[in-house]
Formats: C-alpha cells, sequence, structure tokens
C-alpha cells in the first residue's frame, strides 16, 4: 500500500505541472572497494546523478579514475573521526575542540579533494553524522566552502552568510538495528513526510553497509516514473563562482 500510494503522489505532483524533485547523496566514500563501483554503476545505468560524499584523508586516487559524469565529489569531514566526549553525540567537531583546529583540518580536507577530484569537486561540507558545531558554520566560506548538507528539515536555507543548506531526508540504513535496510514501508513513509517539506527531497545512501535489501530498493526508486532527479547544477547552483 506503501509503494502504491507513493506512485500516486508522485504521479498527481507530475500531472500538476509540478514533479517531485530528488536528489542522491552517498557517505564515507573513499576507496574504490566493490560496492563503490557497484554504486557508480548503479548511478551510470539508471542515468541519476550521484553525489559522493568523500573522507579527504581516506580519498585513494583510484576513486576518482572511476567517476562518470554525473557524479560530483562533497566533503565528508576530513579524517571521519569521532572526536565527541563520553555521553556525547557522535560528531568530528565538537564543542570543546578549539575552533581553530577544526577550520584547519576541515581546510585541509579540502585542499585535498579539490586536488583529487578536480572539476567533480564542490565546495560542500557533507559533515560526518550530519552534526557540525554552529559555530564553525559561520567560518567555512573563509576556506571556500560554499554549502553544507546534513539530514532532516533545514532550519534555514541560509544557516551562516555565504552558506547555503540542502539536506537529505531520507536514510535507507538503520544504523540501530543491526545497519540492516530500514525497510520498503519505512522508506516510502519518511519520504512522503518529506515530500510535504518544499525542499528537494535528499535520499542518502552508505553504499559500504548496504545489504541486498537495500541494493534492491534504489534499483526499485530508480525505475519510479514521476520524480525529477537533479543535477549537480541544480542542487548546488549557487557553489558555480567558488567552483569555477
Amino acid at each position: 500500500m506503501s509503494w502504491r500510494r507513493f506512485q500516486e503522489e508522485l504521479a498527481r505532483r507530475r500531472d500538476a505541472g509540478r514533479p517531485a524533485q530528488f536528489w542522491w547523496r552517498d557517505d564515507d566514500a573513499g576507496a574504490a572497494r566493490p560496492e563503490a563501483k557497484r554504486l557508480l554503476e548503479l548511478s551510470a545505468s539508471n542515468g541519476v546523478p550521484l553525489f559522493l560524499a568523500v573522507v579527504p584523508d581516506a580519498a585513494e586516487p583510484e576513486l576518482f579514475t572511476l567517476l562518470h559524469e554525473s557524479v560530483s565529489v562533497l566533503q565528508h569531514g576530513t579524517d571521519h573521526r569521532n572526536r565527541a566526549a563520553a555521553g556525547e553525540k557522535k560528531t568530528e567537531y565538537p564543542p570543546a575542540e578549539p575552533i581553530e583546529a577544526a577550520l584547519a583540518r576541515v581546510s585541509a580536507g579540502f585542499r585535498r579533494l579539490r586536488t583529487l577530484a578536480g572539476g567533480r569537486f564542490l565546495p560542500v561540507l557533507a559533515p560526518p553524522w550530519n552534526r557540525v558545531r554552529k559555530d564553525l558554520l559561520a567560518k567555512l566560506p573563509a576556506i571556500g566552502i560554499r554549502g553544507v548538507s546534513m539530514c532532516g528539515p533545514r532550519a534555514a536555507a541560509e544557516p551562516a552568510p555565504g552558506l547555503r543548506q540542502v539536506n537529505t531526508h531520507v536514510d535507507i540504513v538503520a544504523w540501530r538495528q543491526g545497519k540492516r535496510f530500514i525497510g520498503e514501508d519505512e522508506a516510502i513513509r519518511l519520504a512522503l513526510k518529506s515530500l510535504a517539506v518544499e525542499e528537494p527531497l535528499g535520499w542518502l545512501t552508505h553504499h559500504a553497509v548496504h545489504d541486498s535489501a537495500a541494493w534492491d530498493f534504489l534499483k526499485k526508486l530508480f525505475d519510479l516514473e514521476g520524480p525529477r532527479w537533479l543535477s549537480a547544477a541544480e542542487v548546488f547552483s549557487y557553489t558555480a563562482a567558488a567552483h569555477g
């Protein structure tokens, strides 16, 4: 029932001349492992643009030789190391760390990805665990970062001057339940809920931990008629000046 309702809603929006806008971000990339190759092949074979969030310190040069023309690279932190204190939620950017240290780390990762990814790199930070301290956001434009992407409805389109935010909304991995696929009904429930938000609906995946059900769901999702999958130029158009 959920899938049928989802299809009907997408068709209704399409027929009304305002098709649902989807975009796809995949996190924790770095190595040219088989799962990454499968991800890239899935994107290419379905013609769906992919925004690959790469951990700079884990990035292998070989990965970037595999990217096709519809893949864009985002910055996924720098080392993806949890620095949170005991009892705090995981984050690479804890409030107790000197902000200069956090900014220097982001800057180093920015330079490394810009070198490795070249023209496929977008100056957008997708922080690990989708968390970043607020005082760091205002300093990101000074080092070249023009966008930020996390998960859930955004509080503001511009969380700091010169910085735009475009979020994902549906993470298909159930992290607290064995890193399994969240299930088709739950994925569609979240998607239908997110369609009510006036933002492009972002799908969040993590290729390294996908089970067969997650891969099967993505194939089914990409076969849907009705949504329009957004390109890098559409999702992160505001980065064009900095990127060029």
